[in-house]
């Protein structure tokens, strides 16, 4: 039966859907860098939530979980924490097995098996397994230990976190290789039970020579942006060791943060210049900040995790963290000239008043800047950035080059800029820089900040066959923090 002529041929409507807008960096993401054999080194980093996670794949005795457990202490708590993997030492090759789904780890899956084969090559040697008997096993732990009695030369595990099994070759560096795992002539198939061949999904990872620590942070820089912190849980750190992860960050084109932790006392002695403190102040580090701590190896991670708290979305959500607390963390009780000789250094120290409190103090970088700064606008930059981005990116029809067009381009950065008001960054005041447009030094800046762009026929020819957008300048004031005040009594009889 005819259903009648199509609708559209008298009104044709269609549906476009908008480009998704790009997302800003997250600034709340600390990564916990160590040497544990946890993370092999393709995969490098993984992702955690709290600390239970942490402790289900590194155990409560590893460097990597003490951290992760000073950054998880702090209140209010953080959130998002990587932990990344250094190879110290050569490495031994393992064959990741694909991730197994519920139904494929339920044990009557194993039970049923009494004669389990399955061949594999280990460092270029094949070796066959055969005869293998799991009816006994209870659980996946067992199954894998039954599977490395029979399997000389190799390491079998069950990870329960990632739910896979994995096998480890012996030996290390880059001679160290474990290939896919496939089927005996004969005997039930255990490669595909297990999820060790190459058709369930299983990932060879080759055999590590050592790296430095600069390496590392090299790679694990280059592998994700998705971290903005850097604490390295390891305490045998050189100061050049340190010096140069420092070094990387400062000049990373990604915006990142290191914060380091030096039990050394002569970091509490003004006439001691030598020690790693004085080094990187020396060296005017922006992003890299120290703090002395007797007693905690990596006092740092827990600093971040008070920094890591704010949520530059809010409203009055931006803090200093002087006068924070280090929970975990023993206070220090110093002399006024220890406490003189590490200001002097621009260190942090979680320190004993005598009014029976104890509070962070400065919260500075190595060059002086406040940390609490660094983290904002590191965080406006990229609010900025992203936000411009996104009006380009998502607008249905062009930006046109014009005054039109520029004073669109003003108005989207004028809105990212009053967000850093209403977090608290940015505030009214007197400016006091050189001229922008038709600001001069004195005048007020009353929204706390000034936003401009000179006219689209000032611009040169070259630019704008370009099609580039005249410079857009700002103007702002932050709002800064009391750290000290006086007070004046007076007395009259």
């Amino acid at each position: 039966m005819s259903q009648g002529l199509p609708v559209s041929n008298i009104v044709n409507v269609t549906v476009s859907m908008a480009a998704r807008a790009a997302q800003s960096r997250n600034y709340g993401a600390l990564l916990i860098v160590g040497a544990s054999d946890v993370i092999d080194a393709q995969e490098r980093m993984r992702a955690y939530s709290g600390i239970s996670g942490v402790a289900a794949d590194f155990g409560l005795d590893t460097p990597e979980y003490k951290a992760a457990s000073l950054y998880y202490q702090q209140s209010p708590q953080p959130v998002d924490l990587y932990i990344g993997r250094w190879v110290k030492t050569e490495a031994a090759a393992r064959l990741r097995g694909a991730i197994l789904t519920a139904n494929q780890q339920t044990m009557s899956n194993f039970t049923a098996v009494t004669d389990g084969a399955m061949r594999i090559v280990l460092d270029g040697k094949e070796s066959t397994i055969t005869e293998i008997d799991l009816s006994g096993e209870t659980n996946l732990n067992g199954v894998a230990g039954r599977i490395q009695d029979a399997l000389a030369g190799s390491t079998v595990e069950w990870d329960a976190t990632s739910g896979r099994f994995s096998v480890r070759s012996i030996t290390t560096g880059a001679g160290s290789a474990v290939g896919y795992a496939d089927a005996s002539p004969e005997g039930t198939d255990l490669s595909a039970l297990l999820g060790l061949s190459e058709a369930a999904g299983a990932q060879p990872v080759e055999g590590q020579t050592s790296e430095s620590i600069s390496e590392c942070i090299s790679a694990l820089s280059g592998h994700s942006t998705d971290w903005y912190g850097l604490v390295i849980a390891d305490g045998a750190l050189s100061d050049e060791d340190v010096l140069s992860v420092a070094a990387i960050v400062e000049s990373d084109s990604v915006s990142r943060i290191y914060g380091h932790t030096t039990q050394s006392t002569g970091a509490l002695d003004t006439d001691v210049t030598t020690d790693i403190l004085s080094r990187l102040k020396a060296a005017k580090y922006s992003r890299t900040f120290g703090q002395y701590s007797s007693a905690t190896p990596f006092a740092a991670a827990s600093l971040f995790g008070r920094a890591f708290t704010v949520n530059f979305n809010g409203n009055n959500t931006t803090i200093t963290l002087k006068f924070k607390q280090e929970p975990g963390i023993t206070a220090e009780y110093l002399t006024q000239s220890q406490a003189n000789a590490l200001a002097v250094k621009n260190a942090n120290v979680f320190v004993n008043y005598n009014n029976d409190t104890a509070i962070i103090q400065e919260g500075v970088m190595c060059n002086g800047d406040f940390i609490d700064e660094r983290h904002g606008l590191d965080w406006l930059q990229n609010y900025v950035q992203t936000n411009l981005y996104n009006l380009l990116f998502t607008s249905t029809t062009k930006i046109p080059q014009t005054d039109a067009g520029v004073t669109r381009l003003l108005a989207n950065v004028e809105q990212s800029m009053r967000q850093a008001v209403t977090n608290g960054l940015v505030a009214p005041g007197i400016w006091n820089g050189g001229e922008i447009g038709q600001l001069v030094a004195g005048d007020t800046l009353t929204k706390g900040y000034y936003v401009y762009a000179p006219a689209i026929t000032a611009q040169a020819q070259s630019d704008r066959e370009a099609r580039k957008a005249p410079v857009i300048q700002v103007a702002c004031k932050l709002a800064g923090a009391v750290h000290f005040a006086d007070v004046e009594i007076n007395v009259v009889r």
